[in-house]
């Protein structure tokens, strides 16, 4: 596979330790991974901004704290990427201390944002234009009329609904743009799913406000998140199936993990970035690595 491949990584923050391994050996053993495959950027939030949209994350983090996460990631080539995708905003949040405490820090043109309310993301690139946008798939865009219109927009890339992951109409159109979409390969929520963007709302309401224990219905939350979970969902696009994309062009792939297990992560990690007969190998090295570690998130 000759041309360069970008994988999208789960919880900058929480799988801080985790993705710095994992970078580190894709460039000490690189002939044990895919050719050509590379981290385009580590996804995620810092616990407790308001912005953060897609899974509630609770907490607060110290200012050195991001400084030390943010140049980390950097010095490793990584755009860290916030996902500001809370859909409840309105213009009263765009002045958010904290959030915008997190955006002055990590404004060195080297990072990435992705967006779904108009109203922040006017503020964000009046305000912070030397950041990459990408628009987010909790916009459910499903029609491909909106998605070209999006395509047609100053976003760096869109995040294709998963539930397009296997619409041949859908991608065949998208092919002259092929390089601008991400696709998320291992969504573990269900597809089609009439909840989804309710949920979606429900998580954001729950940043805003900073309450835990909803009670909203997702089968999901029935059971133990799982890597074997996800390769039964129809959107699950599999590694056999993998060059059948890149060959078309399409070659940045978003993996999941906010809020799930890390050994689901890893897991994945495995599966889609490491050649077959060294996942063992490599696997040893991860939890060589992390064993070591003094907390391990």
């Amino acid at each position: 596979m000759s041309r360069e491949v970008y994988w999208h990584l789960p919880g900058f923050y929480y799988f801080f330790y985790l993705n710095q391994v994992i970078i580190n050996l894709m460039k000490e053993y690189p002939d044990k991974f895919e050719d050509g495959y590379k981290v385009g950027s580590v996804y995620g939030t810092f616990p407790g901004a308001i912005w953060n949209g897609g899974r509630a994350v609770f907490g607060v983090t110290a200012k050195q704290d991001m400084e030390k996460i943010i140049s980390t990631y950097n010095r490793f080539g990584v755009p860290v990427r916030f996902t500001w995708t809370n859909s409840l905003l309105e213009e009263k949040h765009v002045n958010d201390t904290y959030c915008n405490l997190i955006m002055d820090i990590a404004n060195n043109g080297k990072n990435q944002v992705l967006v779904n309310t108009q109203v922040l993301e006017d503020y964000l690139r009046e305000k912070y234009p030397d950041y990459q946008y990408i628009s987010s798939t909790t916009k459910r865009i499903t029609d491909l009329e909106t998605l070209k219109k999006e395509l047609s927009k100053d976003y760096l890339m869109a995040v294709l609904d998963y539930d397009l992951n296997h619409d041949e109409t859908v991608l065949s159109a998208l092919t002259p743009e092929a390089s601008r979409i991400e696709i998320l390969v291992d969504e573990i929520c269900y597809s089609n799913c009439p909840k989804r963007t309710a949920h979606y709302r429900d998580e954001s309401l729950m940043q805003l406000t900073f309450s835990r224990g909803t009670t909203f219905d997702c089968p999901n939350r029935k059971t133990v998140p799982a890597f074997k979970e996800c390769k039964k969902r129809p959107s699950f696009i599999s590694k056999e199936e993998l060059p059948s994309y890149i060959d078309r062009g399409f070659v940045n792939f978003k993996l999941v993990g906010r809020g799930l297990p890390m050994e689901m992560v890893i897991e994945s990690y495995l599966y889609y970035l490491v050649k077959d007969e060294e996942r063992e190998f490599i696997k040893k090295k991860l939890d060589a690595a992390l064993s070591k570690l003094p907390v391990r998130k």
